[in-house]
């Protein structure tokens, strides 16, 4: 829409003389139009007068037609101006009835009779000049910002003669910028303002944004959300870039306007863009660790990265689903100091293969066998959930080395934590991890450990939320327009099934480990690293491969050996005791040995069961029916969910309100 026209830009525009050579005379004539309407009004009424008296002197009919007419347009007046000011509905009421009445009155008794002419010659000049003054004093160089439209409101938070330049307002989104006075207010200002304003509009305290102008101190504009449109949460959609790079761009979730929000983790040296280093951060309860699932699964489906993952504190509870499909998943604070020590042997090794190859930089190329038939090198990403254990325990100065050398190595660190102050992170360390996505916490205090000074002052306010609206975020990254920093984003909700599928699904499109980081790894970690425990994929078996201690005498009871026993508690692998009586019961085929079915097979007898349910009229299943006829694909509830989420995915089941419950969706529904 175009910008609104203010009085002081009208009076620039009549100071300017109209083009062409007549000289004084046309500039005086120039200047003085605005004013002449009035006048020429007050001229026109005197001489209506005349003709009016001429035909209708004398007639009673006249007479109270003209009183009713200047009664009608009186109100009509009235009427009209209510969508104006007080003001202006008064002084235009006014002078309508007072031209109608003395026109009513000349046109009966004739213009000169008794006092009339002296009224007219008195009165018209009067209301002619109000109107003039009237037009003078709308334009007002001292007055606040009220002439951009906005009531007196910006002069009432403190931005007295702030004017509105432009403006542009969507379905749940204004948008204004704002022409500062000079010398007088400062961005800073209207940041501070923003609280006032939000109260003024009745609106949250984070849906007022302001986003300073690079190019100008004195500019500046302001946002206006007044409704909150992620309320809603947002199943994931499936992956944006199924076996795509590492380089396209990992969905996360969506902004309040639809637009996906985006991690970009290599660098791009066409775009300018350095690689991420991403630290995550929330309280409990704010979505942190569903949202680092999120991102995850979606790295996890990429052809050319490799994860090394970490989680001292929590072990399985958070990284669980997706430890098959990690390459090297540290769940203890030994192995996670020797993952450490991995990455930083792994830095140099990696930056020489880069050189030697000819890369300024890690590129997608790097994944591909190279020109001298080497085999390439995955970028690696290296995960640290619930870092504050692990900054705690191991030494500072070398995770703080790694943090600043891991890019050019084609390394990216992701550390996620509760609240990254300066007890639980160094400052060197936390000035590394330039990009932050950051969740609810508890106060205004924490949300300067994770989003710049400009962000957090455009109105970005975590706090807000705290724990209260999990998922709610804020995105300060690479590859991210400014615009959307102080923009809030809601990450995508994922299900223990879509985590299943992805594991899965993408197993042969996964990258494994290249040779030189293998090789750093090994050298550097030892048995931590050659003989780190591998997880089998959903529903092949239920327990990790991990090498057998041979050095205990006992082995211990661990989970792995109740799991060999059947459920009544009895080790199949122990010595029967002698028998000392024999009972023949009947004479019996013995069973058929059941026949283990390929993964193929077991898909479509799943396939059929779907099949069978819709036959049968059922609408609403989950894991469990499937479960119950187990022995027909024989696998593990983790593979039939990892399943159920294939379903999912290809439209045959759509998600209920119930978690763990689908409803089926019919051929006529597909269609």
């Amino acid at each position: 829409m175009p910008p609104a026209t203010s009085p002081e830009q009208v009076h620039e525009e009549q100071l300017r003389a109209a083009s062409g050579n007549g000289g004084i005379v046309e500039y005086l004539l120039h200047r003085a139009k605005p004013y002449l309407p009035p006048w020429c009004a007050a001229a026109g009424t005197g001489l209506a007068s005349l003709p009016a008296h001429y035909l209708w002197s004398g007639s009673a009919a006249a007479t109270a037609g003209l009183t009713l007419a200047s009664v009608a347009l009186t109100g009509v007046t009235w009427w009209a101006g209510k969508s104006t000011t007080p003001q202006r509905r008064l002084h235009s009421a006014i002078t309508v009835a007072a031209a109608s009445s003395w026109v009513t009155t000349a046109a009966i008794a004739g213009p000169a009779t008794g006092p009339l002419g002296d009224l007219y010659f008195m009165g018209a000049p009067a209301v002619a000049l109000s109107w003039n003054i009237r037009h003078v004093l709308r334009r007002n160089p001292d007055a606040s910002g009220t002439a951009g439209g906005d009531g007196g409101l910006l002069e009432k938070v403190g931005l007295a003669k702030t004017q509105i330049t432009h403006s542009e307002v969507a379905p749940n989104k204004a948008t204004f910028d704002l022409q500062l006075p000079r010398g007088e207010l400062t961005q800073e200002d209207v940041s501070k303002a923003a609280p006032l304003l939000a109260s003024a509009l009745d609106v949250p305290k984070n849906a007022i944004r302001v986003l300073p102008d690079p190019d100008s101190a004195a500019r500046a504009q302001l946002t206006v959300v007044p409704y909150d449109l992620l309320k809603n949460t947002t199943p994931c959609p499936g992956p944006s870039h199924p076996g795509g790079s590492i380089a396209d761009p990992v969905h996360v979730g969506i902004y309040e306007d639809g637009t996906p929000a985006v991690l970009y983790f290599p660098g791009d040296p066409d775009a300018h863009r350095n690689a991420m280093h991403l630290l995550i951060m929330g309280m409990t309860g704010s979505g942190k660790s569903e949202g680092g699932l999120t991102a995850l699964a979606e790295i996890l489906t990429r052809r050319d990265v490799v994860v090394w993952a970490s989680d001292p504190a929590k072990a399985e509870q958070t990284l669980g689903p997706l430890l098959p499909a990690i390459n090297w998943a540290a769940l203890d604070i030994n192995s996670t100091e020797a993952l450490a020590e991995a990455l930083k042997a792994a830095i140099p090794a990696r930056t020489a293969w880069l050189a030697k190859h000819g890369y300024k930089q890690w590129v997608p190329e790097c994944a591909g066998t190279q020109a001298d038939g080497s085999p390439g090198m995955p970028y690696l990403i290296a995960w640290f959930e619930e870092a504050a254990k692990t900054l705690r325990e191991i030494d500072e100065d070398l995770f703080t080395g790694i943090a600043q050398e891991a890019r050019s190595a084609g390394i990216s660190l992701v550390v996620s934590m509760q609240r990254a102050s300066h007890t639980q992170v160094s400052t060197d360390t936390r000035a590394s991890l330039g990009s932050s996505w950051c969740f609810g916490i508890k106060s205004e205090r924490d949300a300067e450990f994770a989003l710049p000074g400009d962000v957090l002052d455009a109105g970005a306010a975590p706090h807000v939320w705290q724990d209260k609206k999990p998922g709610y975020s804020y995105l300060v990254a690479n590859g991210i327009p400014e615009t959307f920093w102080p923009t809030p984003a809601r990450a995508y909700l994922t299900g223990r099934e879509y985590l299943d599928w992805v594991v899965l699904t993408f197993a042969p499109v996964r990258a494994a480990l290249d040779p030189v980081t293998t090789d750093a790894a090994a050298r550097a970690a030892d048995h931590a690293f050659t003989q780190r425990t591998h997880y089998p994929l959903p529903g092949t078996t239920d327990t990790p491969e991990e090498p057998m201690n041979h050095y205990d005498d006992e082995p211990d009871q661990t989970d792995e050996d109740q799991n060999g026993q059947d459920e009544d508690g009895i080790d199949p692998e122990h010595e029967l005791p002698t028998p000392t009586e024999v009972v023949q019961l009947t004479q019996r085929t013995p069973d058929k040995a059941r026949e283990r079915l390929s993964p193929a097979e077991a898909r479509q007898v799943m396939e059929d069961l779907l099949d069978e349910f819709e036959a049968e009229g059922r609408t609403v299943i989950g894991p469990a029916d499937f479960m119950a006829h187990c022995d027909r694909h024989g696998r593990a509830r983790s593979w039939v969910s990892g399943q159920v989420a294939a379903f999912v995915m290809a439209g045959r089941l759509a998600e209920t309100g119930e978690i763990g419950r689908y409803r089926i969706i019919r051929d006529d529904e597909a269609a």
